[in-house]
């Protein structure tokens, strides 16, 4: 089999891997879910579904990436989402009224990591909501709405974002 590093393989046992390196008698492939793994060139059931050029030359970073999107396509990781350039190795501020007490400073990033996990586990409770049996559909929208009128509240936030796409979004016209 002429392949390339970088080439998109599914394999019968061990299902989606990117190809990282090719050996004298291997492919080191690394499959979700179980890692770099050695398959023998000679293997019949490999099948490819994203070729690679075998003389195509592929940097690290480019299977990095290629292995990020696997894993983000897959839902084995969620993607990372990236704070405004603007933002990094800033801090916050927080004084209280009280003169007498002190200030806190406070990562910008650990802040914005918070807000982040949060909008993780708002969407993990929807996911359960959502395939709760107990509940009915009109419980169902209730508590929905519910959730969604928490993302507006966390739109204050969206300054934090680079991206546009990654910000909060409540209800419209809220």
């Amino acid at each position: 089999m002429k392949i390339g590093i970088g080439t998109r393989v599914n394999h019968p046992q061990f299902g989606e891997g990117v190809v990282c390196a090719i050996r004298h008698r291997h492919f080191n492939i690394s499959f979700i879910g179980k890692g770099p793994t050695e398959i023998d060139k000679d293997f019949d059931g490999l099948e490819i579904i994203e070729f690679a050029d075998e003389d195509a030359r592929v940097s690290v970073d480019d299977v990095k990436s290629i292995l990020e999107d696997l894993l983000i396509n897959s839902g084995a990781i969620q993607p990372t989402l990236a704070i405004g350039d603007k933002w990094r190795k800033g801090t916050m501020t927080l004084k209280p009224y009280d003169s007498s007490l002190s200030p806190k400073d406070v990562s910008i990033e650990d802040f914005f990591h918070k807000i982040v996990m949060l909008r993780d586990r708002l969407r993990v409770l929807e996911q359960k909501i959502n395939s709760n049996t107990k509940l009915d559909d009109v419980e169902k929208v209730d508590i929905q709405q519910y959730i969604t009128r928490c993302y507006g509240s966390l739109t204050t936030f969206n300054i934090l974002f680079k991206f546009k796409d990654d910000q909060f979004v409540g209800q419209k016209g809220e």
